[in-house]
């Protein structure tokens, strides 16, 4: 809000002598819009991605008919659900069918005011900033139990107990993993969580206590997909045998807010893996290369770089792992993640309080780029050849 304020005054002046009120109201509006704007945008472009990645992967060309290479077609669909007529079936709760969904969004939307897009770009920077994050997510599993109650449909019910269920069990352990950065950086405040890992990329909590800390991102990443309902942890929304969970009775808008709820979750969960164990909007390099361009700070950058590769590794894993069954998603929950998740947090606190190792091994800073370098080259590699099979199976079918 500081950059907000700084900003307003440098423009218009005038507002320098305006009542208190209205300078919070406009300080505090503004960056409000700005992360409504941006749930808004963002999930047209996550589809479009999500719609090509899908083809790339199961030897499709995606969308490509309104729009050169299909750009338009997300912006078609959401211009015909929001024209699309709402239906409403039979004895229905219209109050809780309808706010429901205005739940789910503002699960989804609040948490975006937390998050450190820059030093001074942060929209409110809380000292219980993670604490904020866990509460407010968990206020979407109330929308979509309301949503198969009110449904008057036992699918749809199923959905929403499966939802319920699922993004409880899986709070836990994200819960339990999200104090291990926080013990190590010593604050729940999201901007001193980044701070603790200024100075490059061997110093992002991804590295510290190597090998524990790359264990718990993988395993908080793996509950951050859960609690989105993305594949394979799709169980609330299985077509196969809920028609489409708890979201069946909804049409037009109605639906459409259930899918950018969900997408901006996958944003969320991406960004705040990113700030706790990523680095947040700090560069890679060490020095404070790249993180300003000129006068411009490029810390929006970084941070939206990384979720958004974060957002692709979720959608790469959608299109290739199958969906688990209930009692093994279950299984996976309660006697995987949880039991681990408590040894890293007792092992991490114990190196945290030790003398010797509160700053992290001896050998954290030279595996970071090494390891770094090397899962870039396995990318690298692995696109090249999908690259390469693409275009031979192309000729293969032109032939």
């Amino acid at each position: 809000m500081d950059i907000t304020y700084d900003l307003l005054l440098r423009i218009f002046p005038a507002l320098a002598d305006a009542p208190s009120w209205v300078l919070v109201a406009i300080v505090a509006g503004l960056p409000a819009l700005a992360c409504f704007a941006f749930m808004g945008v963002g999930p047209v472009i996550y589809v479009y991605a999500e719609r090509k990645i899908s083809g790339f992967m199961q030897d499709r060309l995606g969308p490509m008919r309104v729009g050169k290479w299909g750009l338009l077609q997300t912006i078609a669909d959401t211009v015909k659900l929001l024209f699309k007529e709402a239906i409403f079936p039979r004895d229905v709760d219209r109050t809780l069918f309808l706010l429901a969904p205005i739940i789910v969004c503002v699960g989804a939307f609040l948490p975006l005011v937390v998050i450190p897009w820059g030093a001074r770009l942060q929209t409110a920077d809380l000292n219980v900033g993670v604490f904020f994050v866990a509460a407010i997510s968990s206020l979407s599993v109330i929308g979509l139990i309301m949503a198969g109650w009110a449904s008057n449909n036992k699918y749809a019910l199923f959905g929403g107990m499966r939802s319920a269920a699922q993004i409880v069990s899986y709070e836990i352990p994200a819960i339990m993993l999200l104090l291990v950065p926080v013990m190590i950086a010593g604050s729940l405040s999201l901007q001193d969580l980044v701070a603790v890992q200024a100075g490059g990329l061997q110093n992002w909590l991804l590295f510290r206590y190597f090998p524990i800390m790359p264990i718990a991102f993988v395993m908080f990443f793996v509950a951050g997909m859960a609690e989105c309902n993305r594949t394979p942890f799709d169980i609330p929304e299985a077509e196969s045998e809920l028609v489409a969970g708890f979201h069946t009775e909804y049409s037009g808008f109605f639906f459409a807010m259930f899918m950018m709820a969900e997408y901006t979750e996958m944003f969320v969960i991406s960004a705040v893996s990113s700030v706790l164990f990523l680095g947040g909007y700090l560069s890679p390099f060490p020095g404070g290369v790249l993180q300003t361009l000129g006068p411009l700070p490029l810390g929006w950058f970084w941070l939206i770089f990384k979720a958004w590769f974060l957002i692709f590794v979720m959608m790469w894993l959608r299109w290739t792992l199958p969906r688990l069954r209930v009692d093994q998603l279950m299984h996976v929950a309660w006697k995987v993640l949880l039991p681990v998740a408590f040894v890293l947090v007792v092992v991490t606190g114990f190196f945290v309080l030790l003398p010797e190792t509160a700053n992290g091994f001896l050998w954290d800073r030279w595996v970071a780029w090494p390891l770094t370098l090397a899962f870039v080259a396995f990318l690298f590699v692995v696109m090249v050849r999908a690259l390469r099979w693409n275009r031979r199976r192309a000729q293969e079918l032109a032939a």
